[in-house]
């Protein structure tokens, strides 16, 4: 192998090291983004199912309310 082919060698062979260097790195901020967004989304879908509970105490608080006031309009 001559010195020319050598190097052009090991500048791929270097060239490649940090391409798999870059991607470990990607790799680890994929994984922490994604480990992130599923903390958020676990904690965005508990908050919906509190105000979806809330609304339905709502809605029923009213629909009884509407109840008692035809109760007494009938009277």
């Amino acid at each position: 192998m001559s010195a020319d082919t050598a190097r052009d060698a090991e500048a791929r062979i270097e060239e490649l090291a940090r391409q798999v260097d870059d991607l470990v790195a990607l790799c680890e901020r994929l994984r922490t983004e994604n480990d992130s967004l599923r903390h958020q989304q676990e904690s965005l879908s508990g908050e919906r199912a509190r105000l979806i509970e809330k609304n339905e105490q709502a809605r029923a608080r009213v629909e009884a309310m509407i109840s008692r006031l035809k109760a007494m309009e009938s009277s």
